[in-house]
């Protein structure tokens, strides 16, 4: 179990707001796919975002969905390198699809180019350097404490280690399909 205790300042969106999250860590799941859906979290932080409530072990869920009080899924969040069939499932059931991948965007954007995606068009994937995350990766603790500033497109990710101020610029780049 991770927890963190985030204090987020989105000077893009306008959004400041501070929470707690708790993540189990599945056996299968790295710490870069673990780090990845914590900052998918706080780029797209909104009323009723909720992260899977079985995690890896439900195949068919996203790893983040944001939900309307009437039950309809308004942004469906994949990590990593779903599958087109998924990503189909997902286009059709949610207002809004968004991928964060820490693998190579290049083959992930060709793979679904290549299979029928409903609206395909409209998805949005982003890339995140699996350097940076795994630099970041090696202060990651089960107690965590983050500044997380997100500013004109650059994620600024700042804790204390101990003693040490540990600050990590992680570089996103936005995919077109």
């Amino acid at each position: 179990m991770y927890k963190f205790k985030i204090d987020l300042s989105d000077i893009d969106k306008g959004v400041y707001q501070s929470f707690e999250l708790r993540l189990a860590c599945h056996p299968s799941e790295s710490g870069t796919y673990l780090l990845t859906r914590v900052l998918a979290y706080c780029l797209n932080f909104r009323e009723g975002l909720e992260f899977s409530p079985q995690g890896l072990s439900d195949p068919d869920t996203p790893a983040l969905r944001a939900v309307s009080r009437t039950g309809a899924i308004e942004l469906w969040i994949e990590i990593g390198s779903p599958s087109a069939k998924k990503i189909h499932k997902a286009s059709k059931a949610a207002g809004q699809v968004k991928i964060y991948t820490y693998k190579d965007p290049k083959a992930l954007v060709k793979e679904l180019s290549s299979q029928h995606v409903h609206r395909l068009e409209e998805i949005e994937v982003y890339s995140l350097k699996s350097q940076q995350l795994e630099s970041l990766e090696t202060h990651l603790g089960r107690d965590n404490r983050w500044a997380v500033v997100m500013m004109e497109g650059a994620l600024t990710v700042s804790f204390a280690s101990g003693t040490n101020e540990f600050s990590q610029e992680i570089e996103i780049q936005r995919q077109r399909l």
